[in-house]
């Protein structure tokens, strides 16, 4: 795989990522969107505008994907003070230290369930992207914290909309509605009265208080892997397991780690795997036999379209926001 640069629109710098082997770029980056009206992430068509801040600054970057699913490549165009760094570091954001070799040698393919080998033939572009931003994903995280998937995508987008700065140009050559995530300075300025208008409890907006006093430790998490990565989140009170798992997914493309404490998660394995809803305990038991791969055939089983039984009505959130 390479990275070349590419024509440059005014003020802006450009690269051109080639992966090897098949690649799809929706479905990679598609785990660092919270949900479709994430401020920091806007799909438009073909389309994808990132905002985040590197250690250079701030930067406002599109991609895109060129060619099919066996001859791809992916423009990147970035602006702002962070828009050398972004290019650095794009090849690892886009899924390239992520190798699926061994998942797809015979051997392994041969030992997977039905609907994971299914997942797999249907998706052979997908990867795990490794964005290394802590803080913003450590926050996006904590929001989903005990709480249904509407009412974090929604806490997600009203902090940012009101605490976030606007990305380098949008409203120019950005969409105008493009939006950085808070520094560990501006989470730390919000007042207790926005916490509850956006929905977000005591315990959640303490935790990500804590998450940003520790911020340039974190941040420092993103070139370590493993062990030290954890201990590193698990020291932030209110960081748990399934934190830790949500976070490590997203910012390293780590293919193991599961969200062990999810509300859907083991029931879905199971569902999956052997036709019953099973709890955190039976999938780590019926995902050992795929230890090192554990994430990867999750999200094989996500994208062989299987959907388990629901039972009961759906749990309703409740707006507490006005009371």
């Amino acid at each position: 795989m390479t990275i070349s640069p590419a024509v440059v629109p005014s003020g802006a710098e450009a690269a051109e990522w080639v992966p090897e082997g098949p690649y799809a770029l929706a479905g990679t980056i598609r785990t660092l969107q919270c949900g479709a009206g994430d401020p920091s992430f806007i799909s438009q068509g073909p389309n994808s505008w990132l905002a985040f801040r590197t250690t250079d600054g701030p930067v406002t970057l599109l991609l895109r994907q060129r060619g099919g699913l066996n001859d791809a490549r992916v423009q990147a165009t970035a602006w702002g003070l962070g828009a050398a760094a972004a290019l650095q570091a794009l090849p690892r954001l886009l899924g390239a230290d992520d190798d699926w070799a061994a998942f797809d040698t015979p051997e392994f393919r041969d030992s997977l369930p039905d609907l994971a080998r299914k997942g797999r033939y249907l998706n052979p572009g997908l990867r795990l992207p490794a964005s290394g931003r802590m803080l913003d994903t450590v926050a996006r995280a904590v929001l989903e914290q005990k709480v249904t998937g509407l009412e974090a995508k929604r806490a997600w987008r009203y902090l940012l909309l009101h605490h976030g700065d606007a990305a380098p140009g949008a409203g120019e050559y950005a969409p105008a509605g493009l939006r950085l995530p808070p520094t560990a300075e501006q989470w730390r300025r919000v007042p207790s009265w926005d916490w509850h208008r956006a929905g977000v409890d005591s315990k959640r907006s303490a935790t990500i208080l804590k998450a940003a006093l520790v911020a340039s430790g974190l941040e420092r998490l993103a070139v370590s892997s493993g062990a030290p990565v954890h201990a590193g989140l698990r020291s932030v009170p209110g960081i748990g397991v399934w934190t830790v798992a949500e976070v490590v997914q997203r910012t390293h493309g780590c293919p193991d780690s599961i969200s062990v404490g999810d509300y859907h998660l083991a029931a879905y394995v199971g569902a999956a795997l052997t036709g019953r809803r099973t709890d955190d305990a039976g999938m780590i038991e019926l995902l050992k036999p795929w230890k090192g791969h554990r994430q990867r055939v999750v999200r094989s089983l996500y994208g062989s379209g299987f959907r388990k039984q629901a039972f009961g009505p759906r749990l309703t959130p409740e707006d507490h926001r006005r009371r």
